[in-house]
């Protein structure tokens, strides 16, 4: 028997961290569903549900910088996705940023890390 996703457990939303085959960072955070969770292993490309437009969202279908998904993960309560993928175009972040954790918290403040790919004026235009 096969383990599948509790997507049942959170009403009906799991988290899912792309983390990049390579080099391990953590790209994003992002939310699937069940039809998403299913597309992803149909296509081998990253599928997300989008909390903000309460539809799929297919990695990079406006900036072009979509994931190539080379393996799935659960942990151990089937209530957390893990993908390893490679990310073409290379920025995940829709800041431009290569990951979307490229705010490192300091005991001053917070500093960034990493620089940005790509400006979202000009790839998000609308």
């Amino acid at each position: 028997m096969q383990p599948t996703p509790d997507f049942d457990k959170s009403g009906g939303l799991l988290p899912a961290i792309a983390q990049d085959i390579d080099t391990k960072q953590v790209l994003m955070l992002a939310w699937m569903n069940r039809e998403a969770y299913e597309e992803t292993l149909r296509t081998h490309r990253a599928v997300y549900f989008s909390r903000s437009r309460n539809r799929l969202w297919r990695k990079g279908e406006e900036s072009g910088n979509v994931q190539e998904v080379h393996a799935v993960y659960l942990d151990c309560d089937a209530d957390t996705i893990l993908l390893e993928v490679r990310q073409i175009g290379g920025a995940a972040c829709h800041e431009g940023f290569a990951s979307c954790f490229f705010r490192r918290i300091t005991p001053d403040g917070c500093e960034v890390i990493g620089e940005r790919l790509f400006d979202p004026a000009m790839v998000y235009k609308k």
